[in-house]
């Protein structure tokens, strides 16, 4: 349903969304990971939540919403509870009737910090605040500990969630010349970030390694040794680039490459290779 235009039919600037259908948004943000999927992620749900305010914008050209919900279903993973800050700037900039290419760099280079910055503050600091103040209470016998547990994290994540959906909203009104002045510097900026991101996860996070080794007396040769020397992380690298490659040049899926993957490090394994 990805859509190759770079721009809106109609490029006259829509009505601001009112405070009711920014509401109505946050509520669908709750079903964000309902469709998720190995291939895009929380597309499906991310769609869902927005589309209110998409008809809105573009209820009167039904191909610009063709075309809007088509590049809102592209890859998106995001921190559930912050998603919000999302939505409210991308609104912003389809409210503006911005270049499609702006908002999706928009998108993906709000998307991806959300994520630590979520954890962070929900799952590092308000989980275990409130499970300390409310699990003694629960082991002692009371239900007020789960409740009193329930209540606080729950009015900390909603009230973060109503607040950043408004104040991103009003936020991306305002920027919206400084973006649009900026547009080319933006798209690209947001681009290499992602490239950098890409970069990070698979160096930190790339640990296929080759045990292959051959006897050399003493000192036998390890091929993993080698490959360090030449490039630490050279084989998760490698990895990297050949499944890019087969996506970008030969069409492949996600969903065929993780298979793929599945395959080449079962039988990797069982004959010793990895």
């Amino acid at each position: 349903m990805a859509s190759n235009a770079t721009h809106y039919n109609n490029l006259t600037p829509a009505q601001p969304l009112d405070k009711k259908t920014l509401n109505k948004m946050v509520w669908r943000s709750l079903n964000l990971q309902g469709s998720f999927n190995y291939e895009r992620m929380q597309s499906g749900g991310w769609l869902y939540g927005i589309l209110p305010g998409l008809e809105k914008i573009h209820g009167d050209n039904e191909e610009d919403l063709k075309i809007s919900m088509g590049h809102n279903l592209e890859f998106f993973n995001t921190h559930p509870f912050l998603v919000t800050f999302v939505m409210g700037i991308v609104l912003s900039l389809e409210q503006q009737k911005a270049d499609i290419d702006m908002i999706r760099g928009v998108r993906v280079a709000a998307m991806g910090p959300l994520g630590g910055i979520g954890d962070a503050i929900f799952w590092f600091t308000l989980v275990p605040i409130t499970a300390g103040i409310t699990s003694q209470m629960a082991i002692d016998g009371s239900l007020a500990g789960p409740i009193l547990f329930l209540l606080i994290f729950n009015a900390v994540q909603f009230g973060i969630r109503f607040w950043l959906m408004n104040w991103s909203y009003r936020l991306g009104s305002k920027a919206i010349e400084l973006l649009t002045a900026n547009a080319k510097e933006f798209t690209r900026a947001a681009s290499l970030l992602g490239v950098f991101v890409v970069g990070a996860l698979t160096s930190n996070y790339g640990a296929t390694a080759i045990k292959l080794q051959f006897e050399n007396g003493e000192s036998p040769i390890i091929i993993q040794d080698i490959l360090d020397g030449i490039l630490p992380k050279l084989i998760p690298l490698t990895i990297t680039l050949g499944l890019y490659f087969l996506i970008k040049k030969k069409g492949w899926t996600p969903v065929a490459c993780i298979g793929l993957l599945l395959v080449v490090g079962l039988l990797g394994a069982l004959i010793g290779l990895f």
